[in-house]
């Protein structure tokens, strides 16, 4: 397996993907040969230099306790990770949204990660999507995204018990209806209640709810409340002096308010009825 490259930036950057093609060498993608990153350095683009969340050191220090953490059963890394990641890189959505930053992150900070965390045994090979792909794909953004969907205002806990079920994950992050936050949280309630658990019940449910959805607002059914802009500026400014985040416990994030509780409710007794009658493979359904 790969290690760090010899030259690991001391600030992330924005790095395009024409650029990164360059550097997804067949070596690389079997986890067999790192780039020193020196070459890569030269084709990146700046960020701020004032902006103390550009730091590349609580990231990678972060990464290597994952690896070490998580030796033994890498995919539990993405619940653990993703809380803590969010937590550590906190960006406003619009940044979140710009592919350069993860790019750079996957290729020039963390492609031994990557690796480490996608390396596909049955081809002994790393989808390339995994350095430069779509943010339910690519490595890093899919975690950052997924705690940013389903955290509960301040609370992580339900990003734990979404990233620790990979089907969850794959599937919902597709999901438009998944930036409604009631929504999210009743698909953690179904989740940690045991009534969804496995890919094809989460498949099924997540079918029978976007065709719900194009005849029914859930906006209507279970109202949102409008988060307040300036708690999440707020947080985001706090990280300039902002300590490393726990290893042991939940880090806390914006301090927003949570979703309704009864637009939760609502939704998870709704959800519960579209699953009995959900298309599950391998399921009969009984008259």
């Amino acid at each position: 397996m790969i290690t760090q490259p010899h030259h690991v930036p001391e600030r992330l950057a924005l790095l395009s993907g024409s650029a990164v093609d360059t550097f997804l060498t067949e070596g690389l993608l079997r986890g067999e040969e790192v780039h020193s990153g020196l070459d890569l350095a030269k084709v990146i683009e700046p960020l701020p230099e004032d902006d103390a969340r550009w730091w590349v050191e609580p990231i990678r220090s972060l990464l290597d306790d994952a690896m070490f953490a998580f030796d033994k059963e890498h995919t539990r890394a993405d619940a653990w990770l993703a809380p803590r990641l969010h937590a550590t890189l906190r960006l406003t959505r619009q940044e979140a949204a710009d592919k350069r930053l993860w790019n750079h992150l996957a290729l020039a900070v963390a492609p031994d990660y990557v690796a480490w965390r996608h390396l596909s045994e049955p081809s002994r090979r790393v989808a390339a999507e995994r350095f430069r792909g779509p943010a339910d794909r690519q490595c890093f953004s899919r975690l950052w995204w997924a705690a940013e969907l389903f955290r509960n205002g301040p609370d992580y806990g339900p990003v734990e018990v979404a990233c620790g079920n990979q089907d969850l994950i794959h599937t919902v992050l597709r999901n438009d209806l998944i930036d409604h936050r009631p929504t999210a949280q009743a698909l953690v309630r179904l989740l940690k209640s045991g009534k969804v658990t496995k890919g094809r019940e989460i498949n099924g449910l997540s079918v029978a709810i976007n065709a719900a959805g194009a005849t029914l607002i859930y906006d209507v059914l279970a109202p949102d409340e409008p988060r307040d802009p300036a708690r999440l500026r707020d947080w985001i400014e706090e990280a300039q002096t902002a300590p490393p985040v726990s290893r042991h416990v939940l880090p806390e994030g914006p301090d927003e308010d949570p979703a309704p509780e009864e637009a939760v409710t609502v939704l998870t007794d709704y959800f519960t009825e579209l699953f009995e009658t959900a298309p599950v493979r391998g399921r009969k359904i009984e008259d």
